[in-house]
This record gives structure tokens, C-alpha cells and sequence, in this order.
């Protein structure tokens, strides 16, 4: 059967794309950021799953105010990279996993979980970002993706209670399709940031370290944490943490299993006007 091997969670700050697609990697400002993804991307090869199932917020590309699902399921055989305004990145097109992707879908939704399934959309940086930061930049991608949007960009969003009772959905979903992948879930976005009115550029190292603590040791209770908590301690772009309980509720403990282990750690500010954090936790 499929299972789920690991979670990756990091942010996906559009001026980390920028600065890989020109070349500024080894600049002072953001030598230090890529750094902390070294360890990733060597243990990426190691690792190399079969697909990943990455969790992500649009920006205002595939969907708008016109049309926002909750949660939305990518089940296309193929994705572009959008263009959000210059351009698309210069990056690989993004290739599907239908099969999996529509088995994760039925499964999900007769899991009482309701999905947007979506046959045809572009992806952005909120996606292509991490895949660059964990793959570099290959001609192309090394692993299938199913791209899974989650709206935290338009109140009202998913508590994060629900987005870690979907992850567990998730897992089970996974473990009852039948062909023999190796999966991994990435969860994407955050940590503290806010982009607009008077606290704009607010970072809070003392809390995002505090929630990768709790994400680690203590997820279930960590997933109780009401909007209001995110907002005022991460700012208002802070939210998109909840999109790390979703990979979180995937891992083996949370069925029973034993606690995961901490492949990698990294936390860096600044990067542009966000808290960059990341964490790699392996099945046991």
C-alpha cells in the first residue's frame, strides 16, 4: 500500500523564488536563508518519494474573491506556473498524480471532509517555492506532486483543528490506495508576518518557536489555538500556520504509532518581511 513517510514544513516567501530565479543565493542578505535548506536538499535525494502531497495557500491566481474553496484538491495531470503579474518562474511545470489524487479526494470526502476538485489550475510560488528550496532547480521536477490549496486568505478560514483532523483523513486516505508510493506531505506558509496597516512587518521569533515546539510535542493540543491567537501573536499572515496541522495530522503518531523523528530544524529572520521556518519530522 501507499504510506506516508515524512513531513516537511517550511515557508514560501515569494522573494526566496526571486532570489534563486536571479541568481542571489550566495548574496549576504540571503546566503544565510539557503543555508538552512543544505541539510534539506541532500536529505530530499536521500529520500525521494514517489509523490508529495503539498499543502498550500493561492494567491489570488488559480482562484480569486469570485470563487474561494475551503479546501481544493489539484487532480490534473499537469500544472503550469502562474503568472502573478511578471511572469511565471522560470521552473519546471508541476506533474500530477490523477490516480492517487482522485482516491485521495472520494476517500476524504466520504471521510466527512468536503474538497473543490480541481482538473485544471496554474500554480504559484506558494507551491513552487518549496519545491525549489527542498529540490534546487532541476530541468525537472524529481517527484509526482498533487497540489492541495487551502484558503487562508479571505476569512472566514479553516480552524486549525480542522485542518489537523483532515491530515489524519489524509493518512488513512493514503494508506487505502492500494499501489505500493512512497509519499511525503509538505506543509507550507508562514511563520509570523503581516503585509499591511500598522503592524505591518511584525516578526515574533519567540512565538514561532514556541508553535515548531508545540508542533513537534504537542500537536493536538497546538491545534486547538484559535484564529484570534494567530493573529495576534503572527500577525495577520500568520493564519497559514494552520496549513502545517494538515501534514502534521498525517504523521504516524497521531494513529498510534511512535513519535517522529527530527530530521532538521531551521529558523531565520528575515527573509523580505517574514520569519522564515522549517522543520523535516520522519515516520519512526
Amino acid at each position: 500500500m501507499a504510506r506516508i513517510t515524512a513531513s516537511v514544513y517550511t515557508s514560501h516567501v515569494p522573494a526566496i523564488g526571486a532570489a534563486l530565479d536571479l541568481g542571489k543565493t550566495t548574496e549576504p542578505y540571503w546566503q544565510p536563508v539557503f543555508a538552512g535548506y543544505d541539510f534539506s536538499k541532500r536529505w530530499f535525494d536521500q529520500q525521494r518519494p514517489d509523490v508529495v502531497f503539498l499543502v498550500y495557500n493561492d494567491h489570488a491566481t488559480a482562484f480569486s474573491l469570485d470563487f474561494i474553496p475551503t479546501f481544493a484538491i489539484g487532480t490534473a495531470a499537469r500544472f503550469e506556473p502562474a503568472d502573478e503579474g511578471w511572469g511565471p518562474r522560470p521552473v519546471p511545470p508541476v506533474i500530477g498524480h490523477p490516480e492517487l489524487a482522485a482516491h485521495i479526494a472520494h476517500s476524504v470526502i466520504q471521510d466527512d471532509f468536503d474538497l473543490t476538485i480541481v482538473n485544471r489550475m496554474d500554480v504559484d510560488h506558494g507551491l513552487t517555492v518549496p519545491l525549489s528550496l527542498m529540490c534546487g532547480q532541476p530541468e525537472a521536477w524529481p517527484c509526482a506532486v498533487i497540489p492541495f490549496a487551502v484558503n487562508v486568505v479571505q476569512y472566514p478560514v479553516p480552524s486549525g483543528r480542522r485542518c489537523f483532523m483532515l491530515g489524519q483523513a489524509i493518512r488513512r486516505a493514503v494508506e487505502s490506495f492500494g499501489p505500493e508510493l512512497n509519499v511525503q506531505i509538505w506543509g507550507t506558509g508562514g511563520m509570523s508576518h503581516q503585509l499591511q496597516g500598522p503592524r505591518a512587518g511584525l516578526i515574533n521569533r519567540e512565538w514561532d518557536n514556541r508553535f515548531l515546539d508545540r508542533l513537534i510535542a504537542e500537536p493536538d493540543a497546538l491545534s486547538r489555538l484559535p484564529h484570534d491567537d494567530y493573529v495576534r501573536e503572527a500577525g495577520s499572515e500568520g493564519i497559514e500556520l494552520v496549513m502545517w496541522l494538515i501534514a502534521r495530522g498525517a504523521m504516524a503518531d497521531i494513529h498510534g504509532g511512535a513519535a517522529p523523528k527530527v530530521a532538521h530544524r531551521f529558523y531565520h529572520v528575515p527573509a523580505s518581511n517574514t520569519a522564515v521556518g522549517h522543520l523535516i519530522l520522519e515516520n519512526s
